[in-house]
């Protein structure tokens, strides 16, 4: 039994205890930030020194492909892993990140922009941030048993370093390793550690990219919002999500594709299959689909051209790039894309290609990475908060529609219209929730030691609601209504 005393310190130790976890988020931040701004404007350079001359630096792209192959050979096989290793840390299947990972990644994508690959940076800086925060919660016994919550906050500080977006990379970070799923428990630490380098990448030079979507589309507002444009908005966003899938599935089937070619022959699958990327970019207006795309998003904001096949070219290009090994990240690509095809779609709807710029840029990042509220939020930090419902309305059809499908191949689901639709799949929903639960009281109880709660009993609980709820769901949703849903903490 607990005594009086002891109930009555553990407010005080929960103060404490949060306390301690916005200062190591803090200097989480810190760290990732100073990191963060040393790989964008080594990466500023080499697209700088690429626009110089594209078809040479182009030209020399299998090659590139060659050596960034025999340094993740040479140096850290499991660091290409990238992405799917944070992942596998999170759900268990890996113990820590290398921390050489964070540094060959730099080098890497620094050649892949260098000679002209159209993948962009986010996974990268992602990566920067899981992997110094991981190394931090390695090598403190007291901070080892929250492997999760603090490569949670990492990613939320690389992710808003690199973006200067913090509130997306607090919410993206806390909703992308399990789709469906808020990871209540790193929110404090993740708060801190995003806030913390989104401002000191800031002070050293790296701001975020912003338009004001108020002035590009003068007079309008959520009191705009009829009929008629609600309909336009809902159909342009079934596109968004479309496209955003057909993206996660092509990737997944053209990097199997390429990998099976040559399989005993890694190098030459990568010069054979890399210069007919060379080639391919050489021949697409000679490198405009080349880097993360962000040349395409001004282009559309600034009053630039925005070609009506653009987004057709860079979703192909940075596929093909992806599959043949380049290594960067497809986020921004997926801006790049959405943008293009909103103002391509949105005038044939009566609507002003702006706005179906910025619904896209948002939309078919949502249905790319099968995220929802980050996706909401980066659509108003870069393009203003006034204009939530339109994203609101945009980036919840486009997640509805995507059909479950990620970027992230490793992505747990928790959904109640994929689990209900058999038994197995059931099992399958209820196993993650006890699973997340699991983890959830892991970390809980080794922060309190006098935490006697009995964890089978927890569980089996857990497990009754999750039947009645997801029961409920199907019954009141009839048949053929695809209702995606999840619970937001466990």
């Amino acid at each position: 039994m607990k005594t009086v005393r002891q109930e009555a310190r553990r407010p005080y130790e929960s103060i404490l205890q949060n306390a301690m976890l916005a200062l190591w988020g803090i200097l989480i931040g810190v760290v990732v930030a100073v990191l963060e701004v040393i790989f964008e404007y080594g990466l500023d350079w080499m697209d700088h020194t690429h626009d110089g001359a594209p078809i040479a630096w182009l030209a020399l792209l299998p090659l590139c492909g060659v050596v960034v192959l025999w340094i993740f050979r040479r140096f850290g096989e499991e660091s290409r892993k990238g992405m799917l290793l944070i992942f596998e840390i999170n759900q268990g299947k890996a113990e820590r990140l290398p921390g050489r990972m964070g540094f060959l990644m730099m080098i890497s994508t620094w050649l892949c922009h260098l000679v002209g690959a159209s993948t962009g940076k986010e996974g990268v800086g992602i990566q920067i941030g899981a992997v110094v925060s991981n190394q931090i919660s390695e090598r403190l016994p007291r901070l080892k048993a929250k492997k999760s919550t603090f490569l949670i906050t990492g990613m939320a500080a690389g992710f808003a370093g690199l973006f200067g977006t913090p509130f997306t990379a607090v919410v993206f970070s806390l909703e992308v390793l399990f789709s469906g799923v808020i990871e209540f428990r790193a929110l404090l630490p993740a708060l801190f550690s995003a806030m913390t380098a989104s401002t000191v990448s800031g002070i050293l030079g790296v701001h975020k990219a912003s338009w004001d979507l108020a002035q590009m589309v003068p007079g309008l507002d959520a009191a705009s919002i009829d009929a008629p444009l609600f309909g336009k908005i809902v159909i342009l966003a079934i596109c968004f999500g479309l496209l955003g899938g057909l993206f996660s599935w092509i990737l997944h089937f053209t990097e199997h594709k390429i990998s099976s070619t040559f399989a005993n022959h890694p190098y030459r699958r990568v010069l054979v299959w890399g210069s007919l990327l060379s080639i391919a970019l050489m021949l697409a207006f000679g490198g405009r689909y080349s880097g993360s795309g962000m040349n395409l998003i001004r282009s559309a904001f600034d009053g630039g051209s925005v070609l009506p096949y653009d987004f057709v070219l860079k979703f192909v290009l940075t596929v093909f790039s992806l599959g043949v090994g380049m290594i960067g990240g497809e986020v921004t690509p997926l801006f790049a894309i959405g943008t293009c095809v909103g103002f391509t779609l949105a005038p044939l709807l009566g609507m002003p290609a702006a706005l179906g710029g910025a619904l896209g840029l948002a939309s078919v990042f949502a249905a790319g990475t099968n995220t929802w509220m980050s996706a909401m939020i980066v659509g108003m930090e870069i393009f203003g908060f006034s204009f939530f419902p339109f994203f609101f309305i945009s980036v919840s059809i486009a997640y509805l529609v995507n059909g479950n499908l990620s970027i992230y191949t490793s992505q747990r689901k928790f959904n109640a219209v994929y689990a209900a639709s058999d038994s197995e799949s059931r099992e399958a929903f209820l196993k993650q929730a006890e699973e997340s639960l699991q983890t959830g009281m892991a970390e809980e109880k080794c922060s309190d030691p006098d935490r006697t709660t009995d964890q089978s009993k927890v569980q089996n609980e857990v497990r009754n609601e999750n039947e009645k709820d997801t029961h409920s769901i199907f019954s009141s949703s009839g048949p053929g209504n695809e209702l995606k849903t999840g619970h937001s903490a466990l």
